[in-house]
């Protein structure tokens, strides 16, 4: 077990990282007495997922469980038989519905005879995500994407491997214990304060510690890149973008800056709310850059997605993140007043207001 005890207060401008990088797969980083930090890996570009253990009496308490493959269960054997030899887990805490997070969750209930903790509609949302494979949830989604302008050869290249990745989840346990915004949660010594908030995903689960100035953020708020806020077939309409900018803002006035964040991804670091500040200009850079687009000619979702999102070639994989993420923007402007939408030969339009 690699130990690295960080002691340095944050101040109120700097973003920085006590650690620049995880000690690899087979290690566990103890980033405060009691708080491990275990790295799974990802079989796409965003390649790996933050496991924390937080001591609970004779064992610890498990905040997520990883992707649901055969590679994640040969990494977690490896540390039930390495570094983590011997640990009990007594509780699995899953912050969100994604399959990085709560993939494995029923393999890690089944071993250790534990309680899953969610709030209720992410698990409801897990529910949904390993039964959405009808046909009838493949046709609107199908149509979602071709309302948007998708033609018929990339809207059948994202309902496969662009959304293949939301079967990589072992079988749920079919019951669990919930969490809620506002709850405290007492974990061994430690006191937690359940903060939720949507965009990313419909409620995800953030745990603040106030006595030891940790938060543990999920995909909230990452160090390094921003989470997918996106929208779907399922819930055409939402507005994620605009739920997930206010969350940014209430954890903004809730919280206090000398926080050590603990992300889903990435690296632990301090200066949150300058990182916040960073994620809402990403988003409203984005803005701006859609609303220029649309200022003489009306775009379709399809045709704004290489303006926003310029910097790669995308795969199947990454261009349903791209389109769900470039119709949250739409969506957003249109309740801001920023866009108006138009529908011509059934696909959706979008011109500057």
């Amino acid at each position: 077990m690699n130990a690295k005890i960080d002691t340095v207060q944050s101040s109120a401008e700097a973003l920085r990282y006590p650690w620049e990088q995880h000690a690899g797969p087979d290690e566990v980083v103890e980033i405060r007495p009691g708080v491990l930090w275990a790295r799974l890996k990802l079989p796409f570009r965003l390649n790996h997922v933050n496991i924390y253990l937080l001591a609970d009496g004779d064992g610890y308490a498990m905040i997520d469980a990883g992707f649901g493959n055969e590679e994640t269960i040969e990494a977690w054997t490896k540390l039930f038989e390495g570094p983590l030899k011997g640990v009990n887990i007594t509780r699995l805490i899953v912050t969100h519905s994604h399959p990085d997070h709560v993939g494995l969750a029923g393999w890690i209930v089944e071993r250790f005879n534990c309680p899953l903790v969610m709030s209720q509609v992410e698990y409801l949302q897990s529910v949904y995500h390993q039964n959405r494979g009808t046909e009838e949830r493949r046709e609107a989604q199908r149509l979602f994407f071709r309302r948007h302008g998708m033609d018929e050869s990339l809207t059948e290249k994202l309902l496969g491997r662009g959304q293949d990745y939301l079967k990589r989840v072992s079988v749920l346990p079919p019951s669990y214990r919930r969490i809620s915004h506002g709850d405290e949660v007492v974990i061994g010594t430690r006191r937690f304060k359940v903060i939720t908030g949507g965009g990313h995903a419909l409620d995800q689960v953030m745990l603040y510690c106030a006595d030891d100035k940790l938060f543990l953020s999920a995909d909230q708020v990452l160090s390094k890149i921003s989470p997918n806020v996106s929208v779907w077939a399922v819930e055409p309409d939402q507005n994620s973008l605009g739920e997930y900018l206010a969350s940014l803002a209430s954890l903004t006035t809730t919280l206090p800056y000398d926080l050590l964040v603990l992300p889903g991804h990435g690296v632990p670091f301090y200066g949150l709310k300058t990182r916040i500040k960073q994620l809402a200009d990403h988003h409203e850079e984005r803005c701006r850059l859609i609303a220029e687009a649309c200022r003489e000619v009306p775009q379709t979702s399809r045709a704004l997605v290489p303006v926003v999102f310029n910097k790669h070639v995308l795969d199947e994989h990454q261009m349903g993140f791209a389109a769900g993420e470039l119709v949250a923007h739409v969506n957003y402007m249109i309740v801001e007043g920023r866009l108006t939408a138009e529908t011509k030969d059934g696909v959706l339009q979008f011109r500057t207001s």
